[in-house]
């Protein structure tokens, strides 16, 4: 296999290095892939192998250009394009639903119009109630009892210490 030098041009870039300051200049977007765009925008091809056939490039060619992030945003621009000029259709067929005689779709219609206008109905509950429950036992299993505190079992507890009601067994039985 036999080494071959670069072009003389070749080095002279490399060795240049990158321009001092960033050149100017708009990238620019193949007719191929802006008829892609096209097609698969408007749904006559489904895949980006379909549009890549229909406008004669390569998948691979497509895929790669399509991934480029100044083909991206020209993208992005045209998709807010479409949206922007199907906003006004939109509102209209939102404004005709409210005369609509199915009350379902009177009433959806309605609260989107309203939320839309800034007027929307609460999504948090309007009653918060905060209800403190403890533990009805808390068992410690520590090994070393704490100093100063009996041995066997211990009652831990804010409340004064109650007993049970049935624990009074001695007037239960001389009833």
């Amino acid at each position: 296999m036999e080494i071959k030098t670069p072009a003389p041009s070749a080095l002279a870039a490399v060795k240049a290095g990158p321009p001092a300051e960033p050149i100017d200049k708009t990238r620019r977007i193949p007719e191929k892939t802006r008829r892609a765009i096209e097609l698969l925008a408007t749904g006559k091809c489904k895949t980006q192998t379909e549009a890549a056939v229909a406008v004669g490039t390569t998948r691979e060619t497509l895929c790669r250009n399509l991934a480029k992030p100044h083909i991206l945003e020209f993208m992005r621009q045209r998709a807010m394009r479409t949206i922007a000029m199907a906003a006004g259709r939109a509102a209209e067929v939102k404004a005709e639903l409210l005369d609509c005689a199915d009350n379902m779709v009177r009433d959806r219609s309605s609260t989107f119009v309203l939320g839309v206008a800034g007027i929307a109905p609460a999504t948090t509950p309007g009653l918060a109630v905060n209800i403190e429950i403890k533990a009805g036992y808390v068992i410690d299993l520590t090994d070393d009892p704490r100093p100063g505190t009996d041995v066997g079992m211990r009652i831990i507890s804010p409340a004064a210490y109650s007993p049970a009601i049935d624990a009074d067994l001695d007037q239960d039985s001389a009833e």
